[in-house]
């Protein structure tokens, strides 16, 4: 049978977020990779400062924090 239309709606709708969900998740990390290699390109301007990939772990910004529902 055929399923109404409210349900294949809500089905549509809920696939839709899910896929948004996902790829704002990827563009943050995207996001987050460009800023860890800018700032360890900024740090490589500096010789006498020793800090490798592990240490520059960014803190969590703003924009990842997700609004409270």
């Amino acid at each position: 049978m055929a399923q109404p239309y409210e349900e294949r709606n809500s089905a549509v709708k809920t696939r839709r977020q899910q896929e948004d969900q996902r790829r704002m998740e990827f563009r943050r990390a995207i996001e987050d990779r460009c800023e860890r290699r800018q700032l360890l390109a900024e740090i490589g301007d500096f010789p006498d400062v020793e800090l490798n990939y592990w240490q520059a772990a960014p803190a969590t910004s703003r924009r990842n924090v997700q609004p409270a529902r």
